[in-house]
């Protein structure tokens, strides 16, 4: 490895590291830790990714009901209306935010979406 290659790579850790260090990450992992150790909205989890699923295989065999369809979505509001999972969903809008800023910061002397774009080949 080069000396440039070894620099770039300890200033993403660098970056890694000061991302960890935000309030936003920081809020994230809380709400995250808040939500995985919820039996209550783990619950709600299963029951929307088992009602999610039986949806998309019935949409898949042809079928699909609008009925099923209000099923899953009832179910998906019921989950994100749960005080934690609510925390939890605001906490990640707001990381996600603060890394597109990353993203833009780190794209614009690229002249190329970093975080879309820069790993990929032959992307439209």
């Amino acid at each position: 490895m080069s000396a440039q290659t070894d620099q770039l790579e300890d200033l993403g850790r660098d970056l890694g590291e000061a991302i960890a260090g935000t309030p936003e990450y920081e809020a994230f992992e809380e709400a995250k830790a808040a939500v995985e150790a919820d039996e209550a909205i783990q619950s709600r989890i299963a029951e929307f990714h088992a009602l999610r699923d039986q949806y998309l295989q019935a949409r898949q065999a042809g079928g699909g009901s609008q009925e099923l369809l209000g099923e899953v979505r009832s179910a998906q509001e019921e989950l994100h209306a749960m005080p934690k999972m609510a925390e939890y969903l605001d906490a990640q809008e707001a990381l996600q935010d603060r890394l597109e800023s990353v993203n833009e910061a780190i794209s614009e002397p690229l002249a190329v979406d970093f975080g879309g774009e820069a790993g990929g080949c032959c992307q439209d």
